[in-house]
């Protein structure tokens, strides 16, 4: 455990962050939090923008009760907000958005109407704090993510194979393709920190094939590294079997029909990371009240899979399954662009 003091060095990290955000003198900026929120982080970004000479304001809601037969882990789709209208009005109104909600906006109802008033919204992952200071804006990064988005945007297939048995085909074609570096400076758009991969949501049924999770990928809904393989056929975009004898496979079956809904096998999105200061090993080195496993995501190599909403094919619900796959090989049409797990020369 770590002590939950607020330390200078915090502060520091966030103001660079906040700069590349072009958070400016006399800016507005909105901290949303909830009430289970992680409160170092809330009061981290407050100093931090208070620093930059911008007027920070909070709107704190209560955390609302699971609606769900089973918990929630990393949607990305925050039910903090419930919709209410004037704080949603609050948000749109405020040059900024600091997002640290336990779930996030990305995938949450009322971003699109946030956006499109024109507030740009970063959300910062819910971790601790010391694990965000290894993630401060990079250049090179960015430069690699726009360069990786840019050919996913242009591209028609992604086929995605292994050693330990993945050979998965996916129609890239009308796909929804975001590239995440960390930070966002422009009105009307979203990132979220820490960043570094890319990811595309493809139209409905446009993913077949299969889907072998070895022992050592990680399954981060349940922050665990598996323990033994679990194969997963996918047809037209739903995961049809899960086969596996240990732990892992049971749980995934379990968890999956406790949704008693057929969207929750469907895919969400396919990416991959290309983060080389994100560390593998990192859900070994945090209790798992201190992480979120966003570091996992990005990953350089990992190839990210997900099941559950996908609002480009028109499916939505809450339950959620965020994959990193390690060693596989990704082809953007013919072009490997990961090998063995590796990131390629292919991105400038």
């Amino acid at each position: 455990m770590f002590a939950d003091r607020i330390e200078g060095k915090w502060i520091d990290l966030f103001a660079e962050l906040f700069r590349r955000c072009a958070v400016k003198p006399g800016e507005t900026a909105a901290i949303l939090s909830e009430t289970q929120s992680r409160a170092l982080n809330v009061h981290v970004a407050e100093l931090a923008l208070l620093r930059l000479g911008a007027r920070p304001f909070h709107l704190v809601v209560p955390t609302p009760r699971n609606p769900h037969p089973v918990s929630v882990r990393s949607t990305g789709a925050s039910e903090a907000i419930g919709r209410l209208a004037p704080v949603v009005s609050a948000l749109g109104q405020a040059g900024i958005v600091v997002d640290c909600t336990l779930e996030g906006l990305m995938h949450a109802p009322e971003t699109p109407q946030i956006l499109k008033a024109g507030a740009r919204i970063l959300v910062i992952s819910n971790e601790h704090p010391e694990a965000l200071e290894r993630f401060a804006p990079d250049d090179a990064l960015e430069a690699e993510v726009r360069a990786a988005t840019k050919i996913l945007r242009g591209a028609k297939r992604m086929r995605v194979i292994s050693a330990a048995g993945t050979d998965l085909a996916i129609d890239l074609d009308g796909a929804s393709t975001v590239g995440v570096w960390g930070w966002t400076d422009r009105p009307g758009t979203l990132a979220h920190w820490p960043g570094g991969l890319v990811v595309s949501f493809p139209k409905a049924n446009t993913v077949e094939g299969t889907l072998v999770l070895a022992e050592g990928d990680v399954n981060l809904t349940f922050k665990r590294y598996l323990a033994s393989p679990v194969r997963l056929t996918i047809e037209r975009d739903y995961v049809t079997r899960i086969e596996g004898d240990g732990a892992d496979a049971e749980m995934m079956r379990r968890y999956l029909a406790a949704w008693c809904e057929r969207e929750a096998y469907a895919v969400s999105h396919v990416g991959f990371g290309l983060n080389r200061g994100a560390r593998y090993e990192a859900l070994t080195m945090y209790d798992r009240r201190d992480t979120n496993g966003t570091e996992l995501r990005a990953v350089a190599g990992s190839f990210l899979f997900s099941t559950g909403a996908n609002e480009f094919a028109g499916r939505y619900t809450a339950g959620h399954f965020d994959l990193p796959v390690m060693r596989t090989t990704v082809e953007v049409d013919g072009l490997a662009v990961v090998r063995g797990g590796e990131v390629q020369a292919v991105f400038g």
